[in-house]
Protein backbone atom coordinates (compact mmCIF):
# COMPACT_ATOMS: atom_id res chain seq x y z
CA UNK A 1 0.00 0.00 0.00
CA UNK A 2 1.28 3.43 -0.90
CA UNK A 3 1.87 5.82 1.97
CA UNK A 4 -0.72 8.58 2.27
CA UNK A 5 0.77 11.89 3.44
CA UNK A 6 -2.47 12.74 5.26
CA UNK A 7 -1.95 9.97 7.79
CA UNK A 8 -0.57 11.40 11.04
CA UNK A 9 1.01 9.83 14.06
CA UNK A 10 -1.36 10.08 17.02
CA UNK A 11 -1.00 8.85 20.54
CA UNK A 12 -1.87 5.27 21.35
CA UNK A 13 -5.35 4.69 22.73
CA UNK A 14 -5.18 4.46 26.52
CA UNK A 15 -7.86 3.64 29.04
CA UNK A 16 -8.53 4.30 32.72
CA UNK A 17 -10.80 2.24 34.98
CA UNK A 18 -14.26 3.83 35.32
CA UNK A 19 -16.17 1.19 37.29
CA UNK A 20 -17.05 -2.45 37.77
CA UNK A 21 -20.71 -3.31 37.31
CA UNK A 22 -22.91 -6.30 38.09
CA UNK A 23 -26.28 -6.51 36.31
CA UNK A 24 -28.73 -8.95 37.83
CA UNK A 25 -31.00 -10.46 35.19
CA UNK A 26 -34.65 -11.50 35.03
CA UNK A 27 -35.52 -14.76 33.25
CA UNK A 28 -34.92 -14.29 29.56
CA UNK A 29 -37.70 -13.67 27.06
CA UNK A 30 -37.28 -15.13 23.58
CA UNK A 31 -38.84 -13.23 20.71
CA UNK A 32 -38.06 -16.11 18.36
CA UNK A 33 -36.01 -16.36 15.24
CA UNK A 34 -36.32 -13.47 12.84
CA UNK A 35 -34.57 -12.49 9.65
CA UNK A 36 -31.30 -11.58 11.45
CA UNK A 37 -31.23 -14.35 14.08
CA UNK A 38 -32.88 -15.05 17.42
CA UNK A 39 -33.77 -11.99 19.51
CA UNK A 40 -33.78 -12.46 23.30
CA UNK A 41 -34.46 -9.90 26.01
CA UNK A 42 -32.27 -10.23 29.07
CA UNK A 43 -34.12 -7.81 31.36
CA UNK A 44 -32.25 -6.03 34.11
CA UNK A 45 -33.54 -6.84 37.59
CA UNK A 46 -31.09 -4.53 39.37
CA UNK A 47 -27.42 -4.52 40.22
CA UNK A 48 -24.61 -2.27 41.32
CA UNK A 49 -21.59 -0.38 40.04
CA UNK A 50 -18.54 1.06 41.76
CA UNK A 51 -15.45 2.91 40.65
CA UNK A 52 -13.08 5.68 41.72
CA UNK A 53 -15.39 8.56 40.69
CA UNK A 54 -18.90 7.12 40.91
CA UNK A 55 -20.88 4.32 42.46
CA UNK A 56 -24.49 3.30 42.86
CA UNK A 57 -27.14 0.90 41.66
CA UNK A 58 -28.45 -0.43 38.36
CA UNK A 59 -32.20 0.15 38.35
CA UNK A 60 -34.64 -2.55 37.22
CA UNK A 61 -36.35 -2.05 33.87
CA UNK A 62 -33.52 -1.85 31.37
CA UNK A 63 -32.01 -4.75 29.56
CA UNK A 64 -30.19 -6.27 26.63
CA UNK A 65 -32.18 -6.88 23.45
CA UNK A 66 -29.55 -9.40 22.33
CA UNK A 67 -29.42 -10.87 18.86
CA UNK A 68 -27.99 -14.38 18.51
CA UNK A 69 -26.71 -14.44 14.96
CA UNK A 70 -26.76 -17.56 12.78
CA UNK A 71 -22.94 -17.78 13.10
CA UNK A 72 -23.22 -18.19 16.90
CA UNK A 73 -22.11 -14.66 17.81
CA UNK A 74 -24.24 -12.45 20.03
CA UNK A 75 -24.77 -8.78 19.23
CA UNK A 76 -25.64 -6.67 22.28
CA UNK A 77 -28.12 -3.78 22.38
CA UNK A 78 -28.27 -2.60 25.99
CA UNK A 79 -30.04 0.28 27.74
CA UNK A 80 -29.75 0.72 31.50
CA UNK A 81 -30.52 3.37 34.09
CA UNK A 82 -27.95 3.92 36.80
CA UNK A 83 -28.66 5.76 40.04
CA UNK A 84 -25.56 7.10 41.76
CA UNK A 85 -25.03 7.03 45.53
CA UNK A 86 -26.10 10.70 45.61
CA UNK A 87 -29.34 10.05 43.65
CA UNK A 88 -28.28 11.26 40.17
CA UNK A 89 -29.74 9.31 37.25
CA UNK A 90 -27.51 8.26 34.34
CA UNK A 91 -28.70 6.69 31.09
CA UNK A 92 -26.18 4.07 29.90
CA UNK A 93 -26.27 2.47 26.46
CA UNK A 94 -23.91 0.07 24.80
CA UNK A 95 -23.53 -2.25 21.92
CA UNK A 96 -21.00 -4.98 21.73
CA UNK A 97 -20.13 -8.48 20.70
CA UNK A 98 -19.93 -11.74 22.59
CA UNK A 99 -18.06 -14.33 20.57
CA UNK A 100 -17.91 -17.82 22.07
CA UNK A 101 -15.62 -20.29 20.30
CA UNK A 102 -17.51 -23.38 19.05
CA UNK A 103 -15.62 -25.69 21.44
CA UNK A 104 -16.97 -23.72 24.46
CA UNK A 105 -20.62 -23.45 23.43
CA UNK A 106 -21.82 -26.64 25.12
CA UNK A 107 -20.12 -25.65 28.40
CA UNK A 108 -21.59 -22.14 28.15
CA UNK A 109 -25.05 -23.72 27.81
CA UNK A 110 -24.49 -25.76 30.98
CA UNK A 111 -26.01 -23.94 34.01
CA UNK A 112 -23.08 -24.94 36.26
CA UNK A 113 -20.06 -24.98 33.94
CA UNK A 114 -20.75 -21.57 32.38
CA UNK A 115 -19.58 -19.75 35.53
CA UNK A 116 -16.38 -21.75 35.73
CA UNK A 117 -15.10 -20.78 32.27
CA UNK A 118 -12.25 -18.29 32.25
CA UNK A 119 -13.56 -15.11 30.52
CA UNK A 120 -10.25 -14.87 28.66
CA UNK A 121 -11.44 -17.84 26.59
CA UNK A 122 -14.24 -15.85 24.95
CA UNK A 123 -14.54 -12.35 23.48
CA UNK A 124 -17.14 -10.21 25.28
CA UNK A 125 -16.59 -6.49 24.61
CA UNK A 126 -18.86 -3.46 24.86
CA UNK A 127 -18.83 0.24 23.95
CA UNK A 128 -20.68 2.17 26.70
CA UNK A 129 -21.91 5.75 26.32
CA UNK A 130 -23.66 7.86 28.96
CA UNK A 131 -26.23 10.64 29.18
CA UNK A 132 -27.15 12.63 32.28
CA UNK A 133 -28.46 16.02 33.30
CA UNK A 134 -26.75 15.84 36.70
CA UNK A 135 -24.12 18.59 36.87
CA UNK A 136 -21.71 16.60 39.02
CA UNK A 137 -21.64 13.84 36.39
CA UNK A 138 -21.86 15.96 33.22
CA UNK A 139 -18.34 14.76 32.32
CA UNK A 140 -19.91 11.36 31.53
CA UNK A 141 -21.73 12.95 28.56
CA UNK A 142 -18.39 13.57 26.87
CA UNK A 143 -16.52 10.28 27.22
CA UNK A 144 -16.31 7.06 25.24
CA UNK A 145 -15.82 3.79 27.08
CA UNK A 146 -14.94 0.18 26.46
CA UNK A 147 -15.92 -2.74 28.62
CA UNK A 148 -15.14 -6.41 29.10
CA UNK A 149 -17.98 -8.66 30.17
CA UNK A 150 -18.22 -12.02 31.88
CA UNK A 151 -20.85 -14.25 33.43
CA UNK A 152 -21.64 -14.25 37.15
CA UNK A 153 -24.32 -16.22 38.96
CA UNK A 154 -27.62 -14.46 38.39
CA UNK A 155 -26.33 -12.03 35.81
CA UNK A 156 -23.52 -10.37 33.93
CA UNK A 157 -20.50 -8.38 35.13
CA UNK A 158 -18.46 -5.74 33.35
CA UNK A 159 -15.19 -3.95 33.85
CA UNK A 160 -15.74 -0.55 32.23
CA UNK A 161 -12.90 1.80 31.27
CA UNK A 162 -12.99 5.26 29.76
CA UNK A 163 -10.85 6.02 26.75
CA UNK A 164 -8.45 8.83 27.74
Amino acid sequence: MASDSRVKAVGEIRTAHLFDMIVDLNPRLSMGSGPFGQRILFGAAGGSFEGPRLRGEVLPGGGDWALFRPDGAMALDVRLTLRTHDAALVHMTYGGRWITPPDLRSDMADPVKRYQIDPARYYFRTTPLFETGAEQYAWLNDIVCVGSGYLVEGGIAYKVSRVV
